[in-house]
């Protein structure tokens, strides 16, 4: 007798070899489970399914596996993740113009814009996109340029010159990594010049990540701790002055511990 999950699995499979294409949230209603279990089977299933900006799509038609890279990273710390957003929320204002960042971190930040906030978003990720499209009152931008699976986000001189054109009042970046010394860091390069482009345009810079990516150092590197007005987690706000800098278990007494550092 088959399990659920295999059943899941045999349902999603027929459903894709009839239609090519099933929206997250059809798959869920499909399914009769919750759309972070459809994304952990899609997760767990790289060589039968593809999620690409909120769209699960049969391996078949994806080009090697790195797509399912945002698959994956959807599921880690999805509740700290959330009650980071919730925080961040507080920073959105009605008509403004704020820029979300690509990953899995600020989709839950879509969410939580006021239905009757006209304001205009900027994105250039497809999952952070297709939220944004589920808000009518909304104006969005979508940055263009060369597609990477990998994070489902776009890049090139077309966003950039994009960038160029708009005026941002409030940005919402997020991080791979935030080290007490380097500052701000990522997985993937090319996501580098816009996250710089946008945090020299904006008034106001907020970093939003759950407390697992303290301490953590990855490759590409885009901006040191004081160009944030202040960091936003799980636990809540905390400033980052230039000489007021998280360390690495900065939550584990319950209040922020910060590291002051000489100029």
């Amino acid at each position: 007798m088959a399990s659920r999950r295999e059943t899941r699995i045999a349902t999603l499979s027929d459903a894709l070899s009839a239609r090519r294409v099933v929206h997250l949230k059809e798959a869920a209603a499909l399914l009769g489970v919750s759309e972070m279990t459809v994304r952990r089977d899609v997760a767990d299933n790289p060589g039968l399914f593809g999620y690409l900006g909120g769209h699960i799509v049969p391996a078949a038609e994806i080009e090697g596996d790195a797509p399912y890279e945002l698959a994956r990273a959807a599921d880690s710390h999805a509740g700290a993740k959330r009650q980071a957003c919730i925080h961040a929320a507080r920073h959105i204002r009605p008509d403004e113009t704020i820029f979300i960042d690509c990953g899995t971190t600020l989709e839950y930040l879509v969410e939580l814009i006021p239905d009757d906030y006209a304001i205009t978003a900027i994105c250039y990720s497809l999952n952070t996109a297709e939220r944004l499209t589920r808000k009518t009152n909304l104006r969005m931008v979508m940055l263009g340029g060369v597609y990477h699976p990998s994070s489902a986000s776009f890049s090139g001189a077309p966003g950039i010159e994009t960038l160029d054109q708009l005026g941002i009042n409030v940005a919402f970046l997020s991080a791979a990594g935030i080290d007490p010394a380097r500052g701000a860091t990522c997985v993937h390069f090319h996501e580098v010049p816009v996250k710089q482009k946008v945090i020299s345009l904006a008034r106001e810079n907020y970093l939003v990540a759950d407390s697992s990516k303290l301490g953590k150092l990855k490759a590409a590197f885009f901006a040191p701790p004081s160009a944030f007005r202040s960091l936003i987690t799980e636990h809540g706000e905390t400033a980052l002055a230039a000489d007021l800098m998280p360390v690495p278990g900065m939550y584990e007494s319950g209040q922020p511990r910060l590291d002051r550092r000489r100029k």
